[in-house]
């Protein structure tokens, strides 16, 4: 990976959604030649992957930081394009990023509430900016693709789940046996690792070779406006703080697919930290079309200095014991 040899500076917003982290870039990334998202990402990847490394890993971010870099739209009806990336990569789908980044474009001005599109590499995502504040957005059409998919795992023993499709991959399990609380992380996280790397092992994945790369489980709320809580595990061998976009997405997909949740009724879904994601849905074809709201505030603008001097301005980042 080139780095850079001169000081850099980077304008970024930070905000949190349901107290998961989005750290968006207005300003000072380098240009992209590349037209389209996967070409722009290609191009990021090959040459300016510190930008990820430097913004989410430490000294300045850590495992929970999702990016997300703005873009100048190809449609002129968008408001912006949108490339998220974690610690270990770069990313499809991300509603709790798409919140996050409504959040920040409000914030700066540039939207009021209302209707508004985004591009992103999974497809263009419709969010609208309510007066309150919330966020809800139209995401990519989401489905179950396999049911109750049974595995054997070292520590937990024999478990099933659905394997669904929401923006990214989802192994969803309910019969873990676990409290999903803030007390139980260690087991949660050990669950959600092992689940991840026996599906690998087996090679168990998703449609036309999709690598389930994010694990869902789920439990009976602690909420009492609540329908379920969940953990999610996530690529990088963290956890998911929000309830997860994208894994509340595949959640309404299983739930719709099993004739558990009828079109138009709202699922209340509760993260392991205690915030909450309304979501709803509307059939398209053998797929539907989830809506998810959620609220983002904005945390800080900063100025991040990429300084060449600095042996870990480009970050380091811990070894999780991740597949």
């Amino acid at each position: 990976m080139p780095l850079p040899t001169d000081r850099i500076e980077l304008n970024v917003i930070d905000s949190h959604t349901g107290g998961e982290p989005t750290r968006t870039i207005i300003g000072g990334a380098p240009a992209l030649t590349g037209e389209t998202i996967a070409e722009q990402i290609a191009e990021l990847e090959a040459d300016h992957d510190w930008i990820r490394t430097a913004l989410t890993h430490e000294p300045r971010g850590y495992e929970a930081m999702v990016g997300a870099l703005l873009l100048h739209p190809d449609n002129s009806d968008a408001v912006a394009r949108v490339v998220f990336f974690n610690n270990v990569g770069y990313l499809g789908m991300c509603g709790h990023g798409t919140i996050g980044v409504a959040a920040t474009l409000a914030y700066l001005g540039n939207i009021s509430p209302g209707e508004h599109l985004l591009e992103t590499i999974v497809g263009d995502v419709i969010f609208t900016l309510h007066e309150d504040n919330r966020v809800s957005f139209a995401n990519v059409l989401s489905y179950r693709y396999r049911q109750s998919v049974a595995i054997d795992t070292p520590s937990f023993g024999k478990l099933t789940g659905d394997i669904a499709f929401g923006g990214n991959w989802f192994y969803l399990c309910n019969d873990h046996g676990l409290e999903i609380s803030m007390n139980n992380l260690e087991q949660l996280r050990l669950c959600g690792r092992e689940i991840r790397q026996t599906l690998d092992a087996a090679g168990i994945g998703g449609a036309e070779g999709g690598i389930i790369d994010h694990i869902e489980l789920v439990g009976p709320p602690n909420r009492e406006d609540a329908d379920a809580v969940n953990y999610v595990y996530c690529p990088g061998g963290e956890y998911d703080r929000s309830p997860c976009g994208t894994g509340t997405s595949a959640k309404l997909a299983c739930l719709a697919a099993a004739g558990k949740l009828a079109p138009g009724d709202t699922w209340r879904q509760e993260s392991v930290t205690g915030s909450l994601f309304e979501g709803t849905y509307q059939p398209s074809g053998d797929k539907i079309v989830p809506r998810i709201m959620g609220e983002a505030f904005v945390t800080a603008e900063t100025k991040v200095v990429i300084d060449p001097i600095d042996p870990l301005t480009f970050g380091f980042r811990h070894n999780l014991g991740e597949s």
